[in-house]
């Protein structure tokens, strides 16, 4: 009797790890095929990012008062737009795809002694941008030493030619230059055919991917001697919002935009963690 209980048992085991096994091969098949393989794609092709590690550093700035009444009207502080929904999305999507050890989101000011502990800063609206000489010397000192600078969302002639006045004293002599679509930058990780322009949600709202006169998208780029970028210029986009209003179901529309912006930032990240 023993026997026979203790195989029936078995049996009872046996079918109910099948039965488990073909309902979760059901629940992955009911998956968007194609979403399952870009996904195995991206986790595998991840694995080789093992060591690396990444923290989104926003730089709480000065900003130019004369301005505040022409780009800011009812918004908080230009440092912190986004803040902090931003990066804590993109930092989990990060994570989430690849190997890269990615830590929580900090926010630094220039004078911390803290910024030489990490490789990447970034800054949202640098046409609000105001550096001090100290800030100006020690930007410059973390670039020359290997950092990055990623500068998003700021728009059209007027925003362009204050933040051109502000890097030119920051890197005296660098040129800026524009990545196209062939640079490696496009291609580290996803294969990206044109740098996309996300709009800002109020732009959504108004049916328009630009702002400011800002048309044209464009990744922009202050490189040093040997080609690596010290400075990463998102202009005419609002990456931004994006990773923002990614997990906003009230704007359906919205999302073919937050996966742009999630894959071009992720591939700017990338390259710049292995240049």
């Amino acid at each position: 009797m023993k026997r026979a209980r203790s195989a029936e048992m078995q049996s009872c085991a046996v079918r109910t790890v099948f039965a488990v096994g073909v309902l979760a091969a059901l629940a992955v098949i009911a998956q968007p095929l194609a979403a399952r393989v870009h996904e195995q794609i991206s986790i595998v092709s991840g694995n080789r990012f093992a060591g690396l590690e990444w923290t989104f550093v926003r730089v709480r700035y000065t900003s130019i008062t004369m301005n505040e009444a022409r780009f800011r009207q009812y918004w908080n502080e230009p440092w912190a737009i986004d803040a902090p929904a931003a990066e804590q999305n993109l930092s989990r999507r990060l994570s989430r795809l690849t190997s890269i050890k990615v830590n929580d989101p900090i926010v630094v000011t220039l004078d911390e002694e803290r910024i030489w502990e990490y490789p990447w800063l970034y800054f949202v609206e640098p046409g609000n941008l105001q550096l001090g000489a100290d800030e100006v010397t020690r930007l410059r000192e973390f670039l020359l030493r290997g950092g990055t600078i990623t500068f998003d969302d700021f728009h059209g002639p007027i925003e362009w030619d204050h933040f051109v006045a502000q890097i030119s004293k920051v890197l005296p002599g660098y040129d800026i230059v524009d990545l196209e679509p062939d640079h490696p930058i496009f291609s580290c990780f996803y294969k990206i055919d044109s740098y996309p322009q996300i709009p800002g949600l109020g732009a959504f709202f108004s049916g328009r991917t630009w702002e400011k006169g800002g048309f044209v998208p464009r990744l922009r780029a202050v490189l040093d001697d040997e080609g690596r970028p010290m400075v990463l210029i998102n202009w005419n986009t609002d990456m931004g919002d994006g990773w923002e209003w990614s997990n906003a179901e009230e704007y359906p529309g919205y999302i073919k935009y937050t996966g742009q912006s999630y894959r071009m930032m992720i591939n700017e990240i990338i390259y710049v963690l292995t240049h």
